[in-house]
């Protein structure tokens, strides 16, 4: 009996299919528009999820959670 030739599924990386879409100004993952801007995150009130900025400086970034009481400076 000859078996069945598998065929290879399709699969498309996620950052291809992200890298088509343009920017929405809010949410990447729930689309809301209620969020807040950080130095290197863009931080969801929402949903509560963090995007990265890709150009975003984490040492900005730092320096804003030190200064916000986000995080104790060491």
């Amino acid at each position: 009996m000859k078996r069945p030739v598998a065929t290879k599924p399709k699969v498309v990386p996620l950052w291809r299919a992200r890298a088509h879409r343009p920017p929405t100004g809010g949410c990447a993952k729930c689309g809301s528009t209620y969020v807040a801007r950080e130095p290197a995150f863009i931080h969801c009130r929402f949903c509560g999820s963090l995007s990265r900025i890709p150009n975003g400086s984490l040492l900005d970034q730092e320096v804003f959670e030190i200064r916000s009481g986000l995080r104790l400076a060491s």
